[in-house]
């Protein structure tokens, strides 16, 4: 009979248990969702908080678990996840990041009631460079801590070392610039107790001497993703005695002083899948033993000291897609390169950058094997002879990129059937011919546009409608004249027009002035323009403004206030310097206004452009005494 009781008090209460609608009574929850001393927890870490917007608003009433960035477990009713990330992009003031969803104030231990947190993240707020507080590191239940961006600063605190369940430790502190923001790291041994820790992200953490962050990595078991970017890391070691990496398939340590030869130890990480050790000072050769990292898919080697070429090793590299070796002394005729690119590497990259690499010669045939290349970028080298028509045969390319070389003779028709290119750069070399709405019919996607100092010229009907939208236009010393290109007026979201000595003989359509609202940089210099320049102080985008040697007349129109490069010189502007004008921008480095009818005194408030490193108001018929 007492067996039998107990069954049925069993049943009933698995009864009672499926019918209330919160099901948190059964596991000792109370029935609002939250717990009460948790709840207490987030409004007193609420009163430290400034919140200058109301950005919580929501936090009112007793179910905390429908608060704002507040996420409760669906069975205990414990919150486990607090996200006041901020959303917004951030604007900066003197090295101060702001916008309207900003927290700051102070990070009160009242956070410690919430003893089942997992997830963590401030990122993105401002708390004025105070530092990380100890007790973050008594979350023992925690697996996400963001804190990235966040406007802390100061030493990292020892303590997190505890947070041996952590897996995931966001503190990149790239976004500010003020010295007070900038996390420091001493002694790194507390991140080997991270004995779960598979993503670390330190980026623009200043490592100081000492640090021992090596041998710390090395011991974590798990580890995945390591970014020390810009770190101010010194020295490397360049053996270790065991590389117990064995997880790891991304490791960052670009833009960092570090000055010596490649460590042999990297050879060795064999799942490494992403390495980045460009922007140092890295000398000597690539080792070849880079050859054997089989699951390789990024690397990138650029801006160091390297010489010595490619290794041959790396036509085994079947994985790799992208090869940035810009910067580093390769000093090889393309042709030497052919046995690496004709390995099975040709399978599988998509991104060949060799700028600036002192190559020479003309472009090869083993270039045009690499069938799943989305960027090329040559740049800036000493290749010569002509664009062969085989490089149509790269038909996934959106980026080709080989200004600053010896190119001649005109540009293959095939160049023009590449409709994936988003960026076509040829600009600076010797081509020479004939474009016209034909060439560009089948470049819908196309965003950049560069053929400068070339001996090209665009012929096109006045009503073309160009299929593509761009966002930059270089075509400087390109003829595209005599008449103002009309089809520029389709080009609605650009941001740079560059187009001096253009052979351009004709008035400024009134059109181009409200073009121009998006872009940052116009330049139409060196052509026979005229007209008068209507005032432009609603260009917010505008800050580099070049019309000079042309034959615009009238007064000085108001500019914009971001404006600090300004050159008006060489026309027949007329009137006088506004004090008025010269304040709008206080922010100018260059302002030029020779060669003009400009009458009346130099007003003072030139003196006051503190900014200003180059001034010319020569040839003009200026009048009174030179400002003190």
């Amino acid at each position: 009979m007492a067996t039998d009781n107990v069954y049925v008090l069993f049943f009933l209460l698995a009864f009672l248990c499926i019918q209330l609608i919160k099901p948190n009574v059964c596991d000792g929850a109370l029935t609002s969702g939250c717990i009460p001393a948790e709840r207490s927890a987030l409004l007193e870490f609420k009163r430290g908080l400034k919140d200058p917007t109301n950005r919580l608003s929501s936090w009112v009433g007793e179910d905390c678990c429908k608060w704002e960035g507040v996420t409760c477990s669906n069975h205990t009713g414990h919150v486990v996840k607090l996200d006041l990330h901020n959303p917004h992009p951030l604007s900066y003031v003197g090295g101060e990041a702001y916008n309207n969803w900003t927290l700051g104030g102070e990070l009160r231990p009242s956070l410690l009631g919430l003893k089942h947190l997992k997830y963590l993240d401030l990122s993105m707020n401002n708390f004025g460079g105070i530092s990380i507080p100890e007790f973050m590191g008594s979350f023992h239940n925690l697996q996400y801590l963001i804190l990235s961006s966040a406007g802390l600063g100061g030493l990292l605190p020892h303590q997190l070392g505890n947070l041996s369940n952590l897996q995931y430790l966001d503190l990149n502190n790239d976004i500010f610039v003020a010295p007070v923001h900038e996390f420091r790291i001493g002694d790194a041994l507390w991140i080997s107790h991270l004995s779960s820790l598979k993503h670390l992200n330190l980026k623009n953490v200043k490592f100081q001497n000492g640090t021992h962050w090596l041998e710390a990595l090395n011991m974590l078991p798990s580890i995945v993703e390591i970014y020390l970017s810009d770190c101010a890391i010194q020295s490397v070691p360049l053996s270790l005695p065991h590389v117990n990496f064995t997880s790891l398939s991304v490791l960052d340590l670009s833009d960092n002083l570090i000055d010596s030869t490649i460590p042999s130890w990297l050879s060795n990480i064999s799942g490494l899948e992403y390495l980045d050790i460009s922007w140092n000072s890295l000398q000597g050769n690539i080792p070849p033993a880079f050859g054997n990292l089989a699951s390789l898919k990024s690397l990138h080697l650029d801006n160091n000291h390297l010489q010595g070429g490619i290794p041959t090793s790396f036509k085994n590299l079947c994985r790799l897609q992208n090869l940035i070796l810009s910067g580093i002394n390769i000093s090889k005729d393309l042709l030497e390169l052919d046995e690496i690119f004709s390995g099975c590497i040709k399978m599988s990259l998509e991104s060949l950058d060799l700028s600036e690499t002192n190559i020479r010669g003309q472009l090869p045939e083993w270039l045009f094997q690499l069938r799943k290349l989305k960027v090329l970028n040559l740049g800036l080298n000493l290749i010569s002879g002509p664009i062969p028509v085989s490089i149509g045969q790269l038909a996934s390319l959106q980026e080709l990129s080989l200004p600053q070389n010896q190119l001649n003779e005109t540009i293959p028709e095939s160049v023009w059937w590449l409709s994936q290119l988003v960026v076509l750069d040829l600009g600076y070399n010797n081509l020479k011919g004939v474009m016209s709405e034909a060439h560009f019919g089948n470049l819908t996607e196309l965003k950049y546009l560069s053929l400068s100092s070339n001996s090209l010229t665009l012929k096109v009907k006045s009503n073309w409608l160009p299929p593509f939208r761009l966002e930059s236009l270089r075509m400087d010393s390109c003829k595209l004249g005599p008449e103002f290109p009309a089809w520029l007026q389709s080009q609605i979201n650009i941001s740079e027009i560059v187009m001096p000595n253009a052979s351009i003989i004709d008035a400024m359509p009134d059109w181009f002035w409200s073009l121009i609202s998006t872009a940052a940089y116009v330049s139409v210099s060196g052509n026979q323009i005229s007209g008068h320049v209507p005032n432009l102080f609603h260009l917010n985008n505008l800050y580099q403004l070049d019309l000079s040697s042309n034959y615009f007349e009238g007064p000085l129109p108001y500019f914009p206030s971001r404006m600090y490069f300004l050159d008006f010189s060489n026309n027949s502007f007329s009137g006088t310097i506004s004090l008025d004008i010269i304040m709008n921008m206080p922010d100018l480095i260059y302002l030029s206004l020779s060669k003009n009818n400009l009458s009346g005194e130099i007003p003072f408030s030139v003196c006051q452009l503190q900014a200003l490193w180059v001034l010319d108001l020569s040839k003009n018929m200026l009048s009174g005494e030179i400002p003190n």
